[in-house]
C-alpha cells in the first residue's frame, strides 16, 4: 500500500465512481494489492453486504481474482 500521505489517484478515481454506479457511503479507498474502503457510518451487516457487493461488480475482476471483506475497527475520527 502506498504509504497515507502520498497521493493515491487510482484509489480516487474508484471513490468517484463507487456513487455513480449506485454505492454510497464510502469515504475514502485506497488501492494498493487491496482496496481500502472506509464508510460512513458502523461496518453492520447492511454494510458489509454492499462492500461485497462492491467487489463482486467492480473492484474484483471475478473471472481472474478472489475477494475477501475484513473489517478493521480504528478508534481513528475524521471531521
Amino acid at each position: 500500500m502506498l504509504k497515507p500521505e502520498i497521493l493515491d489517484p487510482q484509489g480516487q478515481a474508484v471513490q468517484r465512481a463507487l456513487p455513480r454506479l449506485g454505492f454510497e457511503g464510502v469515504r475514502e479507498v485506497r488501492q494498493g494489492k487491496r482496496f481500502e474502503l472506509e464508510l460512513d457510518g458502523p461496518a453492520d451487516e447492511a454494510a458489509l453486504d454492499k462492500v461485497r457487493e462492491m467487489a463482486e461488480t467492480f473492484l474484483a475482476n471475478t473471472v481472474i481474482e478472489y475477494y475477501t471483506v475484513r473489517v478493521e475497527e480504528t478508534d481513528e475520527v475524521t471531521a
